[in-house]
């Protein structure tokens, strides 16, 4: 957690390997792919409300929204984690984070997502950005990189490639950060959410 925050504070992002245990990252694995074969998750869109489209172009991903009312143990355990980093975010960067929303991401083989920023044009709501890998044996080759441009603002300079290893948990600012997904090449699993202010 030390490293994370040190990492927020003096760049903006953060990858923290192992942030989740491999036996507790394998079972939302589990609840994630008995969704995903059970048909509950949809199409990912562009833009918000009225303006929500689906963009082939951009993005190719299938998501399935957590109910804060209606979570599972795993789930659970996953937000309580989350939830003590919301409270260390706060208590060092005086953010006014209240709230996490998230969903589990899937992008099927050829997948993709194009560059784009975390934060709707015209809110400031979604203040920090938080993915959790579910990727057991991920290797070289498999795809679903996480392209992050390392300079707020920017996305033609410097980057860095973010393999989507099991239990690996990414942050970084997401009004700040232009990123993509590189094309999957077998099924990847995440959890994608933001801590938002009111």
């Amino acid at each position: 957690m030390n490293e994370l925050l040190s990492d927020i504070d003096r760049q903006g992002w953060s990858v923290v390997p192992g942030f989740l245990e491999n036996d507790d990252a394998a079972r939302l694995v589990r609840e994630c792919g008995q969704a995903w074969e059970n048909g509950e998750f949809r199409r990912a869109g562009v833009g918000r409300g009225e303006n929500l489209t689906i963009r082939e172009d951009i993005r190719r991903d299938e998501v399935m929204w957590l109910q804060p009312d209606d979570l599972s143990v795993e789930q659970q355990a996953y937000l309580e984690r989350l939830e003590s980093l919301r409270l260390e975010l706060n208590r060092r960067f005086y953010l006014g984070l209240f709230e996490f929303e998230g969903h589990f991401a899937i992008y099927p083989e050829g997948a993709f997502y194009k560059a784009h920023l975390d934060r709707h044009a015209g809110t400031q709501d979604r203040i920090v950005t938080a993915i959790l890998y579910l990727n057991p044996d991920w290797q070289p080759g498999d795809g679903g990189e996480l392209k992050l441009w390392t300079s707020p603002g920017d996305k033609e300079g410097d980057f860095v490639l973010i393999e989507p290893r099991m239990g690996t948990l990414v942050c970084f600012l997401a009004g700040d950060f232009w990123h993509e997904v590189q094309p999957a090449m077998k099924t990847r699993m995440s959890i994608t959410g933001w801590f938002r202010q009111r």
